[in-house]
C-alpha cells in the first residue's frame, strides 16, 4: 500500500507517462469555479448584511472590485508566481514565467487539451484568489477608502500567489517537505484571515464601537444568512475539486471530500446551536453563522483524508474554538464585523492541526502509481501511531505562513496610508456612510436592526417607543405639509419650519 501525504496531479507531468489531465477533469474544474465564484455574491451578501445600512451597497462593490483587480493581479502575477516555473535557484520559494497568462503564447507546442486544462486550472486557483482578498475586505468593513480597496485586493492577490506556491506546486517547500493541506487552508483561509486581522487592527475600531453604551448595528440579518447558504454550497466545489481531476477513478476522492465538508458543517451547526443557547438564550445570527463557517474552514485542510465520524469531530471542534474567541476579541476591543478572526484565523489554525491528529494511510485513487506523490513514513497523524513530526510540520507551516501574511499586509497597508491614495475614511464620511460618499445613495433606513450586547424587555421597550414617537411625528409632519400645501402657502410657518428642522435633525 503506497502512502499519500496529498493528491497531486502534475501540472506538468511527464509525456511518456499517462499523468496528464483529460477534457473531463477541465471541465470539472471550470464547472466548481463557476460554483466557487458565486461565493463572492454569498460574501457580499454576509458583508453587507452584518455592517450597518449606510454602508451596505459599499461592501457588496468592494466584493466586486476584489475579482476585478484581484482577477487581473492573479492574470499578471500570481498565476505566475504560483504555477510558475520552478526549475531556478529560488524555485522552492517562488514560480517564475507564466506571467500574463496566455497558453496560447508560452505553450505553442502543446496540444488542445494541455492548453484547455492550462485555461481551466488558471480560472479555478482565480476563483481561490480572489477568495483570499474577499475575506481580507471582510476585516476592514466600514472604515476604507474604496480606492485604496482596489490596491488592496490587487496586492493581496499576490501575497497569496506565493504562499499558494509553497503548498500547491511540485517544488514548492512545503510540499516537497510533506505539508497535508487538501483545500488552501493555510494559503486562502489563513493568509485571508491573518491579513483581515492585520487590516482591523490597523485600522482601529469604528466610531463608538467599544463606547460604554456602545452598539453594533446591521442592516439586514436576512440577507446574511443567505449570504451564508450560498458560501456554504459553494465550499462543495471549493473542497472537492481541489484534487483537480476525476478521472482514473480520482472522483471518489472528490466524493469523499463532499461527504466530509457536509458533516463538518454538520457538526459545526449542531455544536453552535448549543453554545449560542447557553450563552445568550437565544440563537444568535452572527454566532450561528460565524461558527458553521468556523467548521467549514476546518475540514479544508483534510477533507480528502477524514472519514464522516472524523470531520463531524473537526468540524464540532472548529466551531467551538471560533465561538471561544467572541469574548477575547471584545475584550481586546477588536472591531471585526464579520468575524474573520475566529473563522479564518482560528478556523484555519485547527484546520491545519487537525490532519497531524486524524490523517491516516490508505490506498488513494490518484492516476497511476507513476504519477502519485510520494509521502515518508511519519505522513499518519497521532491518533494512528505517526509520532510527531507531521504536527511540527504542520504547525511550523501555520507560524510561517501567518507570520508572512502578517508582515506582508502590514506593508501594505502602512504604505498605502502613507500615500496620497490614503486608508481610512476620517470620522464624519463614516458618520454620513460609504454609501453617500461613495456612491451618491442618500436615504435613511428607520428598522435597522441594532444587536445589543444584552437585550433585555426594557431595551427593547425603549426601542420600540422610540419607533412608535418617531412614526408618530412623521406622520404629524406629513399632515401639516399636505395643509400648507392645501391652503396655497409659499413656505410653511416659522413654528412648523423649526419643527420640521428639527425632526430632520433627528433624522
Amino acid at each position: 500500500m503506497m502512502n499519500h501525504s496529498q493528491p497531486t496531479v502534475r501540472m506538468k507531468p511527464d509525456k511518456q507517462l499517462d499523468c496528464n489531465l483529460s477534457q473531463d477533469d477541465g471541465v470539472w474544474m471550470m464547472a466548481s469555479s463557476f460554483i466557487i465564484f458565486t461565493m463572492t455574491a454569498g460574501f457580499g451578501l454576509l458583508e453587507s448584511g452584518r455592517v450597518s445600512a449606510k454602508d451596505e451597497v459599499n461592501c457588496m462593490v468592494k466584493n466586486v472590485f476584489d475579482v476585478i483587480f484581484g482577477g487581473l493581479a492573479y492574470w499578471m502575477f500570481g498565476y505566475g508566481l504560483t504555477f510558475g516555473d520552478s526549475k531556478h535557484q529560488f524555485g522552492r520559494y517562488f514560480g517564475f514565467g507564466d506571467f500574463f497568462f496566455d497558453p496560447e503564447r508560452v505553450s505553442d507546442d502543446d496540444s488542445t487539451d494541455e492548453k484547455g486544462i492550462s485555461y481551466s486550472l488558471f480560472i479555478f486557483q482565480m476563483s481561490f484568489a480572489t477568495t483570499t482578498s474577499t475575506i481580507v475586505s471582510a476585516g476592514m468593513s466600514e472604515r476604507i477608502h474604496l480606492k485604496s480597496h482596489c490596491f488592496i485586493s490587487f496586492f493581496i492577490t499576490i501575497v497569496h500567489s506565493v504562499a499558494g506556491h509553497w503548498v500547491w506546486d511540485q517544488e514548492g517547500i512545503f510540499r516537497t517537505m510533506g505539508v497535508v493541506d487538501s483545500a488552501g487552508c493555510s494559503a486562502v483561509h489563513l493568509v485571508g484571515g491573518v491579513s483581515g486581522l492585520v487590516a482591523t487592527l490597523y485600522l482601529t475600531p469604528r466610531r463608538n464601537r467599544f463606547a460604554k453604551n456602545g452598539i453594533r448595528t446591521v442592516s439586514d440579518p436576512t440577507k446574511a444568512i443567505l449570504g451564508f447558504l450560498m458560501i456554504w454550497w459553494g465550499w462543495l466545489a471549493f473542497n472537492t475539486s481541489s484534487n483537480y481531476a476525476v478521472t482514473h477513478g480520482q472522483w471518489t476522492e472528490g466524493m469523499r471530500s463532499a461527504v466530509g465538508t457536509i458533516l463538518a458543517s454538520a457538526g459545526g451547526g449542531v455544536v453552535t446551536v448549543v453554545i449560542t443557547r447557553m450563552a445568550t438564550k437565544k440563537i444568535q445570527m452572527d454566532m450561528l453563522i460565524d461558527g458553521m463557517l468556523a467548521s467549514l474552514v476546518a475540514s479544508t485542510g483534510g477533507c480528502l483524508y477524514f472519514t464522516p465520524w472524523q470531520a463531524t469531530l473537526v468540524g464540532a471542534i472548529g466551531s467551538s474554538l471560533a465561538l471561544a474567541a467572541y469574548p477575547v476579541t471584545e475584550w481586546l476591543k477588536i472591531d471585526d464585523p464579520v468575524g474573520v478572526f475566529p473563522v479564518h484565523v482560528v478556523g484555519s489554525i485547527w484546520g491545519m492541526i487537525a490532519p497531524a491528529i486524524f490523517v491516516k494511510r490508505r490506498q488513494m485513487n490518484f492516476g497511476p502509481p507513476e504519477c502519485n506523490y510520494q509521502a515518508n513514513e511519519e505522513a499518519n497523524g497521532l491518533l494512528y501511531g505517526g509520532g510527531f513530526q507531521l504536527l511540527f510540520l504542520q504547525a511550523f507551516v501555520v507560524f510561517v505562513i501567518a507570520t508572512y501574511s502578517a508582515i506582508c499586509s502590514f506593508i501594505i497597508l502602512f504604505l498605502i496610508h502613507h500615500s496620497p491614495i490614503g486608508l481610512r475614511v476620517d470620522k464624519y464620511q463614516e458618520e454620513l456612510g460609504a454609501d453617500l460618499i461613495e456612491h451618491g445613495l442618500a436615504g435613511v433606513n428607520v428598522m435597522a436592526y441594532t444587536l445589543e450586547k444584552k437585550l433585555d424587555t426594557k431595551t427593547l421597550s425603549s426601542v420600540l417607543m422610540i419607533i412608535v414617537r418617531w412614526r408618530a411625528k412623521a406622520k404629524l409632519g406629513a399632515i401639516r405639509r399636505k395643509q400648507v400645501h392645501d391652503s396655497g402657502l409659499v413656505s410653511p410657518k416659522p413654528t412648523e419650519n423649526v419643527e420640521m428642522n428639527v425632526i430632520h435633525r433627528r433624522h
